[in-house]
């Protein structure tokens, strides 16, 4: 089994960094611990795609360590006739990486555009290593600005050439191809990425960098807009209005106060999505339009640079980003062109990596990512118009993970993307006050709560509500699931749920669990969210209910039935609800290994267990925690979160008919990103049906 990938490209540039971040996200899924190593780098400052690579995938070394050699230490090696000592200092510093991951990503040497015979030659220098460090070869060609033609052919020479230097190739892929494009017939797989200009466009905070120009406007969001492309503001306004793109940075003159204000304006009203303003010659705006511009409210950066504008473009145009750990989006827009056009379950395949029995945050969280695109489903977000939900859609629009409905006023909607910059283009937007829905969902919710004396007049006021128009389109069939819960509290989200889509046949109580992605294992609390003081029927649903949830997610459901007392230790009635509890749940599923009552300690620690439980299935490596009551398993969570630097992801709804997720009020983008992908896999599971 290959336990190690390398890239190569094939002539200058390329886009690495796109497919190593495909490959190391695909690893990532399968082995807890993947490695990254480069065989050379420039030694000038911390390389990239080491940083990229290292951070993203949580790599615990440092970042000297994970490259062979600096290329002034190779080109002076090689030109004093020690190649073969160079070869096996690099492989040393490679094996000792390896001997401490799961499986590893390498990024080969850049191409040697230099002509300097002391460099080693790039394509045969990468493919002895690939073959030293026992790796599948994976050639990057890059077709930015070629010909279908030309592509072709590279993609042909660039597996003979590897497989007669005695790589094992494992696929081929042409990056940055101008257009949609099939690769030759080849012994292995062959891929096209077309170019996706958000990936290699520089942020304004890079331009800004690149000008060493003084930043007048803008906060961390405005700089981190993508430039798509340059516009020079030297015409008169109605002139300028025609020209502007969207993405543009628009470079004028300090003194154009007409062409900065009418911009400003442009953007604002919605005719142009703007990436910032630069202002040349050193010249400062007129302080009373800078006033105006501030109270229009753009949410643009506005530079200051002293070159001309001709100079200012011509410096700008060279500028190429790349993704970035600090640049969430162009990590997720590449990984997102990298999955739609990479059949990933194929080169998973052969690949052959040995899948790792315990599942760690980082496979848990990559696999969410990965299960939810192989089977993607609709999920609506009643809180459309909030910045972390507009962020978190873009994301998951961009990785394909669900189809999404925004629910809000499309105008709002619009402005508050242009403001915080974002594109949510793919996602349906839906204003509930004034949708065609809205009188059948009325109709709907009245005959649904008749028995609550709710009237037709009322529920047509109740349905206008986000949150429960957005359940009324999941028990139509309109969405497979909900999130909320970024701004509106807990009952709020799930206050409809319980009146719309109800519990499911045979289950006493909806309840919820939380992911705790700890350090090196991914373990399932509940209920922490919901249920206040279940009796036994109930926390025995909530157990058995917890152990599926468990299951679903690819952790094997081991149960801890929680208490103060461990085995027949204790008395009380708090301890023999548990212990009822955990005899239902051993009655109605035999299949579940389960324990309690049990104490924390002796569920977690094997030592403890060892000595309180000695032989139990469960004691000392429980993977669902099951707590007494509310108090205790919301302050649990809450402390371990804390204190052992934990994830929480939840809570997750388990029970309801169809999928309904509450988000904390605190949640990050990352957070709302999950939270969607659970949801949407909860959904590809058969779900009842809503009578």
């Amino acid at each position: 089994m290959a336990r190690s990938v390398y890239l190569t490209s094939v002539g200058s540039g390329g886009g690495k960094s796109t497919i190593a971040l495909g490959l190391a996200e695909l690893l990532s899924r399968q082995v807890g611990r993947i490695g990254v190593f480069r065989p050379l780098i420039a030694g000038t400052g911390p390389d990239p795609i080491l940083a990229l690579l290292s951070e993203r995938y949580r790599v615990d070394l440092p970042l000297p360590d994970l490259a062979g050699a600096t290329y002034a230490e190779a080109t002076a090696l090689v030109a004093d006739g020690r190649r073969e000592e160079l070869i096996s200092l690099i492989v040393e510093r490679y094996r000792a990486v390896e001997r401490r991951c799961s499986a590893m990503v390498v990024v080969g040497s850049d191409f040697d555009d230099t002509g300097d015979p002391a460099r080693p030659r790039e394509l045969a220098f990468n493919a002895r290593l690939a073959t030293e460090f026992g790796s599948v070869v994976v050639p990057v060609v890059d077709g930015f600005g070629q010909e279908p033609a030309a592509i072709a052919a590279a993609a042909r020479g660039a597996y003979h050439d590897l497989a007669d230097l005695g790589a094992t190739v494992l696929a081929v892929i042409a990056n940055r191809v101008p257009e949609p494009m099939a690769l030759p017939e080849l012994p292995v797989s062959a891929y096209a990425i077309p170019e996706v200009p958000s990936v290699s466009a520089p942020t304004v905070a890079e331009v800004a960098a690149a000008l060493d120009a003084t930043v007048l406007a803008g906060d961390e969001a405005a700089l981190s807009r993508d430039v798509l492309d340059f516009v020079v503001g030297a015409a008169h306004v109605p002139t300028l209005l025609d020209h502007l793109t969207t993405g543009a940075l628009m470079i004028t003159p300090g003194d154009r106060a007409d062409l900065l204000v009418a911009a400003s304006a442009a953007h604002v009203a919605g005719q142009v999505s703007l990436a910032g303003l630069v202002l040349t010659l050193g010249e400062r705006p007129d302080p009373r339009a800078m006033r105006l511009v501030e109270q229009l409210n753009t949410g643009l950066a506005v530079l200051s640079v002293g070159t001309d504008s001709y100079d200012t473009v011509a410096a700008s145009s060279r500028i190429e980003g790349r993704p970035s750990a600090d640049n969430l989006r162009k990590v997720e827009a590449a990984l997102g062109a990298f999955e739609a056009n990479v059949d990933t379950a194929d080169l998973a395949g052969r690949l052959r990596v040995s899948r790792s029995e315990r599942v760690t945050p980082l496979m848990f969280e990559n696999e969410l990512i990965d299960r939810a695109r192989t089977q993607r489903r609709h999920v609506v977000l009643p809180e459309g118009s909030e910045e972390r939900i507009l962020r978190a859609a873009e994301i998951l629009l961009r990785r394909g993970v669900a189809e999404l409905t925004l629910l809000g006023r499309p105008d709002e909607i619009a402005r508050r993307a242009r403001e915080v910059g974002v594109d949510v283009g793919d996602a349906h937007v839906v204003d509930p006050t004034t949708s065609r829905w809205r009188d059948e969902f009325a109709t709907e919710y009245a005959a649904l709560r008749a028995h609550r004396g709710v009237s037709a007049e009322l529920a047509h006021d109740i349905v206008a509500q986000s949150n429960y128009f957005g359940t009324l389109m999941v028990r139509a069939g309109l969405a497979d699931g909900m999130v909320s819960g970024a701004t509106h509290t807990t009952a709020a989200t799930i206050r409809p749920a319980f009146e719309i889509i109800r519990t499911v046949p045979g289950v006493t109580v909806a309840s919820s669990v939380f992911f705790m992605l700890l350090a090196d294992r991914v373990l399932v609390y509940g209920d922490c969210a919901v249920n206040r003081d279940p009796d036994a029927t109930q926390l025995a649903d909530i157990a058995i209910s917890s152990a599926d949830t468990a299951a679903r997610f690819g952790i094997e459901p081991r149960v801890a039935m929680l208490s103060y007392s461990t085995g027949s230790s204790g008395a009380g009635a708090d301890v023999e609800k548990v212990a009822a509890a955990t005899a239902l749940v051993r009655e109605r599923r035999p299949d579940l290994l389960v324990e309690g009552p049990i104490q924390y300690d002796a569920a977690i620690d094997p030592a403890v267990a060892a000595t309180k439980l000695p032989g139990s299935a469960v004691a000392g490596r429980a993977t669902v925690f099951i707590f007494p009551d509310l108090n205790t398993g919301n302050n649990t969570y809450k402390a371990v979160q804390r204190s052992a630097g934990a994830v929480a992801v939840g809570p997750v709804m388990q029970g309801l008919r169809r999928p309904v997720n509450d988000l904390s009020r605190g949640a990050t983008v990352p957070d709302i990103v999950n939270t969607v992908a659970i949801t949407a896999i909860q959904a590809a599971v058969p779900a009842e049906e809503v009578e």
